[in-house]
């Protein structure tokens, strides 16, 4: 077994929501400077926003999301799989997050963020003696705006930026920003969803390790700062703070398309076991 259990989960999640990577934070301040009149006043207001949640230890928004878990390693997954149960379970009064999960017919909330599929874990096998967590809470204002595209192949990167330029433009001020995109290309429906979700653990300006990939992050990026959407919708010079994308091969005759939008507060944590000891770390 891993040595991960529940009480290292909650604390992770206890830090998640109330503690903002210091990544994101840095770039927060950097647009600061970039920014003038409301939107500064908006940027300002966030940080300070950031800064009371970590000191006072509550959450940094009231949404504190549907958290995911992405879960890396060789064995123990039936066993870590009920620890994660018991931690989001005891986190609701711990932490505390926000009973947000529930039966998507009746509306019915069972208040402890379990239920069918929940919670969302999706687990990856590697052959070594490790487990690593990635873990990403997600609120619903976000979510809501995010797409997903089965384009003709025939549309190619122009058709892919046609597409998030789109939904960027449609979604304005509702998601929150400045936002984050994660976009997952290729694969098919479901790996595209999961690529994009994979994008949003990457660090804040990490850009791909493909040139062509990279060239297209930088000039999204360009667009959709263009449009002039700005903090929280108010207009301004900065609407995306990151835009990271991950791809996978696909059928010759599709071209799958995730844009997962993300609200400044990019919640995301990890908890490594590397054989000897466990830490949580970003």
């Amino acid at each position: 077994m891993s040595n991960i259990n529940a009480d290292i989960i909650v604390e992770a999640i206890r830090k998640l929501e109330c503690d903002l990577p210091e990544d994101v934070e840095k770039k927060l301040l950097e647009i600061r400077e970039k920014e003038e009149g409301l939107s500064r006043i908006v940027i300002d207001s966030i940080i300070e926003n950031i800064r009371y949640a970590r000191e006072e230890k509550v959450p940094i928004c009231q949404d504190t999301g549907i958290i995911e878990f992405f879960v890396k390693g060789s064995k123990g997954f039936k066993e870590i799989k009920k620890i994660i149960e018991e931690a989001i379970k005891r986190a609701v009064k711990e932490v505390p997050i926000r009973a947000n999960t529930v039966n998507p017919f009746t509306r019915e909330n069972q208040g402890e963020n379990l239920g069918r599929f929940h919670p969302i874990i999706h687990f990856e096998y590697e052959d070594n003696d490790f487990m690593r967590i990635d873990i990403l809470a997600k609120g619903a204002g976000s979510e809501n705006v995010s797409c997903i595209y089965m384009l003709d192949p025939v549309k190619g990167i122009k058709g892919i930026k046609e597409a998030v330029i789109d939904t960027i433009r449609k979604a304005n001020g509702k998601p929150c920003p400045p936002i984050i995109v994660g976009i997952g290309v290729g694969g098919n429906m479901e790996l595209a969803v999961h690529l994009s979700k994979y994008a949003l653990l990457r660090p804040i300006n990490q850009r791909s390790p493909y040139e062509f990939v990279r060239k297209l992050e930088e000039e999204l990026e360009e667009e959709i700062n263009s449009l002039g959407i700005g903090p929280m919708g108010f207009g301004g010079k900065t609407t995306v703070i990151n835009v990271a994308i991950e791809w996978a091969h696909c059928h010759t005759a599709s071209l799958p398309l995730c844009i997962n939008i993300q609200c400044w507060a990019l919640r995301r944590i990890s908890i490594i076991y590397d054989g000897k000891e466990v830490k949580i770390t970003r």
